[in-house]
């Protein structure tokens, strides 16, 4: 990698004590090649195309900081099998006006979790089904992290080394990724 590529991180969980916020925090600290910055969307209004002549502020904000990173990295818990709600918000803000959309060509990847076995599986389909849609190369290996609130100790810390390595392994490969897209457009536009 010849420079340190900037990650924008979609947190799907509002809540203060988020673990997803807490992986997301681990993630970085174990990726040392990629520079992560959080992006909130907690103040984001309800997309309403009637805003878009004059677009709030925070929709300013948030796509002006989706836009100037390298990639996008979701992290998100899953509610009723889905994506939480504040998530798809951020997305179709993101996605908007047509043909502007934020999200176009920009190397993703998503982890979901959940404190169940399967790591917030469905909100990871559905979270892809989106981003598919709207043009984000994915990096194809899946990330799901069961049994979430019982990897971190009372200060926030990653403390299961088997999480640990797996983040780690995928973080390399996000890595690569994100310089494989970003190699592959000038060529893609040279051809």
């Amino acid at each position: 990698m010849t420079q340190v590529r900037n990650v924008a991180v979609v947190v799907g969980s509002l809540r203060k004590d988020s673990v997803s916020r807490k992986l997301a925090k681990a993630f970085a600290a174990l990726t040392p090649n990629l520079k992560f910055n959080i992006v909130e969307i907690g103040d984001l209004p309800h997309f309403d195309q009637d805003l878009e002549s004059d677009p709030p502020a925070q929709w300013v904000r948030f796509r002006d900081e989706i836009a100037a990173a390298d990639a996008v990295l979701f992290v998100t818990p899953e509610y009723n099998r889905s994506v939480p709600g504040v998530l798809k918000n951020a997305i179709d803000v993101g996605s908007r006006p047509y043909g502007s959309s934020v999200w176009n060509g920009k190397p993703g990847a998503v982890i979901s979790m959940s404190p169940g076995a399967i790591g917030g599986f469905g909100a990871n389909h559905h979270l892809r089904q989106s981003l598919v849609f709207l043009n984000v190369p994915l990096l194809s290996q899946e990330a799901y992290v069961g049994n979430a609130f019982a990897l971190f100790d009372d200060a926030g810390e990653l403390v299961n080394e088997g999480t640990a390595e797996f983040l780690k392994s995928y973080g390399a490969q996000f890595a690569g990724w994100i310089e494989k897209i970003i190699d592959d457009v000038p060529a893609a536009k040279a051809a």
